[in-house]
């Protein structure tokens, strides 16, 4: 787990280098991308194991699409090293985008274009592509291979994407705000679609400004805020790193809270009309149970709430911007 924050975000950096091994998938060693005075990407590091799902994590303008880019060959980095699946972007392009797939945030065809045609006019860049009629059953594309893509839901248009991705068996998948405007039924299914790819064994490199997506999806993120990186884990870890304090809530509009403030841990008491909230570090529950139980006012509600990785997430991004 890295955890980078100002005033000195970038101390260890040769532990990073270290720990780069010849079986990562990617492999980012001080990527930076400047056009002119302006610096996209600000000496990037990090790494992604095989077979993970993979989240860059940031706000819209953090230079997330610019490093997918640049790991696809589509764009050069200003400095740095980077390597995927063994290969240099910058150089071996073409070898390795016939080993990745991607779905990007412009991938779109034209309208009138119907499924089973753009199925097949894509297998037709691959010299071994999967079977059409597997990869139908396999996305439920079946019974849409007659349909124009412009009459396609939110939802069904993402399978196709994913399923135009996946047609080449790419050892690696990058899939670019995949859930930007679906609803919340396509949204989840979206990510059902997600975590097939991962389990069939596909590395996938997910760029999502989604938080909770990337929360629920993600074995291993890296949250990047204006070109640089502020945090590599996995979600727990970057949560862990960030805070260790978590609340309690329970009601009960007549207990004298001051008893509370003298528990082992406890940091603030705050009231929301009968609603009582207490956070602290360590085994709050536990002493706040215990306190109530004692007093004989045991709850009926009493709920422990841990710190969730949006919360790191705005504590993140929160130091980094009353840092510059």
């Amino acid at each position: 787990m890295r955890l980078d924050l100002p005033p000195d975000p970038r101390p260890d950096r040769p532990a990073r280098a270290a720990r780069a091994g010849d079986d990562d998938v990617v492999a980012v060693d001080g990527l930076t991308k400047a056009y002119g005075p302006a610096t996209v990407l600000d000496d990037v590091s990090f790494t992604v194991r095989p077979g993970e799902l993979f989240g860059l994590l940031g706000t819209n303008g953090a230079g997330k699409t610019t490093l997918a880019e640049i790991l696809q060959g589509l764009r050069s980095a200003t400095a740095g090293r980077a390597r995927v699946l063994g290969l240099d972007p910058a150089t071996d392009g073409d070898r390795l985008r016939r080993r990745i797939g991607a779905q990007l945030q412009d991938a779109g065809l034209p309208p009138r274009l119907r499924v089973g045609e753009a199925l097949e006019l894509f297998a037709g860049l691959h010299g071994s592509p999967r079977p059409l009629d597997e990869l139908s059953e396999e996305w439920d594309l079946g019974r849409l291979r007659r349909r124009p893509v412009a009459k396609l839901s939110g939802g069904e248009q993402q399978r196709l994407f994913v399923a135009l991705a996946l047609l080449g068996r790419p050892q690696l998948v990058f899939l670019d705000e995949m859930t930007q405007n679906l609803d919340p039924a396509g949204r989840r299914h979206t990510w059902e679609v997600i975590r097939r790819i991962r389990d069939r064994g596909t590395t996938v490199f997910l760029v999502t400004h989604d938080v909770e997506e990337a929360a629920r999806l993600c074995d291993h993120v890296v949250v990047l805020r204006r070109g640089r990186v502020l945090a590599d884990g996995s979600p727990a870890e970057v949560v862990a790193a960030t805070t260790d304090r978590s609340s309690v809530w329970f009601t009960d509009g007549g207990l004298d809270v001051r008893g509370l403030r003298q528990l082992p841990g406890v940091d603030r008491i705050a009231r929301h009309g009968p609603r009582v909230e207490v956070v602290g570090r360590g085994p709050i529950l536990a002493h706040v149970g215990a306190h109530l139980v004692g007093l004989d006012r045991a709850p009926l509600d009493l709920e422990h709430r841990r710190p969730t990785l949006e919360d790191a997430f705005v504590q993140l991004t929160d130091l980094a911007e009353e840092a510059s």
